[in-house]
């Protein structure tokens, strides 16, 4: 069991039956009441967003997780598949499970929540930012710069992404995989 005190960001808690993953979550003292916290959870098995919100001191249900490296190997249409790097087994995840699948590269290492209770796979965090090339965008147009434009862009994955004009196809970007935006161009 934790407390409203103990909450962060990837806990992972059972609620309502199910078990959810905190995104957000903010402690919220007013001047005059009790204190709070406002949380945003993901279901992990669903990946539907719920907001919560919970009194100081209420006790939850934690769940007890465990990190694992695991290589993302394929996407078959409805199941991601992973391969563990330690012991090499594979598993295979619903799209729900993941954050931003759009922006997974094939052979890329990923983190994987393992619950320990029956060693199901939770959710699959991927790293601050990816690299990715660009396959398709419109070419920007000279002294169309003067605010900040963004156009849509195609990635090497098939994910979209708005990138400012002077991005061009061929040119390697950074995306942040929390927001799935455009972080940086990468030269090399």
């Amino acid at each position: 069991m934790v407390t409203t005190s103990d909450i962060r960001n990837g806990l992972c808690l059972r609620y309502n039956n199910d078990i959810y993953k905190i995104i957000e979550f903010l402690h919220v003292k007013p001047g005059k009441g009790p204190a709070f916290v406002r949380t945003k959870m993901k279901s992990v098995t669903t990946g539907k967003v719920l907001d919560n919100t919970f009194s100081a001191g209420h006790k939850l249900e934690d769940v007890r997780v465990e990190t694992h490296k695991f290589q993302y190997l394929y996407n078959d249409g409805e199941f991601y598949h992973f391969m563990n790097e330690a012991d090499y087994t594979q598993i295979r995840l619903l799209e729900a499970a993941l954050d931003n699948p759009g922006l997974m590269k094939e052979g890329e290492v990923v983190t994987v929540l393992i619950n320990t209770e029956d060693n199901s796979p939770l959710s699959v965090d991927l790293p601050a930012s990816v690299i990715l090339e660009i396959t398709a965008t419109e070419p920007g147009v000279k002294g169309n710069t003067a605010t900040n434009a963004t156009k849509p862009a195609t990635v090497e994955t098939g994910a979209t992404v708005n990138v400012p004009l002077f991005i061009n196809e061929g040119d390697k970007i950074k995306v942040e995989t929390a927001k799935g935006t455009y972080k940086e161009r990468v030269k090399e």
